[in-house]
């Protein structure tokens, strides 16, 4: 077999097939890696159509990285030039970001965060009223109120999708259909509802069933001040396509959503709590290590060497002279 046939030039695929294969990187693997491959590259993530959906996706150790994660979304977010459709934000952002987000993002269609402790009640009201093209939310471990609900609900008459779980955030045993109120008097339009680990009672659910008349899927896991049956659970089985019940597992949930599934013995219910090594609680968000001299993040160096040399193997660039800064 001859060495042509055994070795490609990644560089001479066509663009939008090198923009297919970079897009399945997350936000910032592409900025701080694979944008410095080579010169084509780095056009390309330049491309607002890369910047269509951001997932800012971090495995949440803050203080051991070696650079802004909000500078490096802000960034992310400008490139887009107003065409953000998705974007996920993972244990950091301020209300400062969300806004700068809601601002420049009008067509937004998704957005996902997860144990963003500093966006606080009146950032997220602030934002979502620029959100009108909202179709699906997804607020996972970040507290919020009934009042920046109901703002949510009033705001983005087009939402479809809503998951909220504040499992974390609560203390056990609580009880309160606050959340549930305002999600039945403000969400007409929702298809689907995930409220894991909230503090329903019957009558808030019976509220939902009022008040989203198109609902199709309900999750209700581990929302255990809700007793099905009767009249109730009858209600839910005919009008509800996928119902998810209190006590049902929670093993095919994408994270741990802090009470142990039914896999568990009959004491784990409601009772079982969150181990020291997943309080996300413990967490600080503080302090978080910049780029020395850096003044735009098209100037990041490599920090994440195993990216980058998987991105140089695929282009086929074998020493420094395949960089073009």
């Amino acid at each position: 077999m001859s060495d042509a046939a055994e070795y490609r030039n990644w560089l001479e695929l066509p663009p939008d097939v090198t923009a297919s294969i970079l897009s399945r990187l997350g936000a910032v693997e592409i900025l701080n890696s694979a944008q410095s491959v080579c010169s084509q590259w780095r056009n390309i993530c330049k491309d607002p159509s890369m910047w269509r959906t951001i997932d800012m996706w971090n495995l949440g150790d803050l203080h051991a990285m070696p650079y802004d994660l909000e500078k490096m979304c802000v960034h992310a977010v400008d490139r887009s030039c107003g065409h953000l459709l998705d974007i996920n934000i993972e244990y950091f952002g301020t209300d400062e970001l969300l806004f700068h987000i809601a601002e420049r993002s009008a067509h937004l269609k998704r957005l996902r965060l997860f144990s963003c402790y500093d966006i606080s009640d009146e950032g997220l009201s602030e934002a979502v009223v620029k959100l009108p093209s909202l179709e699906e939310l997804e607020i996972f471990i970040c507290p919020v109120s009934k009042q920046a609900l109901e703002t949510i609900g009033r705001s983005c008459p087009l939402l479809k999708s809503f998951k909220l779980n504040l499992q974390q955030c609560k203390t056990f045993h609580y009880v309160s259909d606050d959340e549930a109120l305002a999600v039945a008097q403000t969400m007409p339009e929702l298809r689907h509802l995930e409220l894991l680990g909230n503090g329903l009672t019957n009558e808030g659910l019976q509220a939902i069933l009022d008040g989203c008349p198109h609902l199709e899927h309900l999750d209700l896991r581990q929302c255990f001040n809700v007793h099905l049956g009767g009249s109730l659970e009858k209600r839910c089985v005919e009008h509800i396509k996928t119902l998810r019940r209190p006590y049902d597992s929670t093993h095919d949930y994408e994270f741990n959503p802090g009470v142990h599934g039914t896999g568990s013995s009959d004491e784990d219910y409601p009772f079982g709590g969150i181990s020291d090594d997943d309080d996300i609680l413990a967490n600080g968000y503080d302090d978080f290590f910049e780029i020395e001299g850096a003044s735009d993040l098209d100037d990041y160096d490599d920090y994440t060497s195993g990216i980058l040399d998987m991105a140089l193997m695929l282009a086929g660039a074998s020493d420094s002279s395949d960089y073009d800064e």
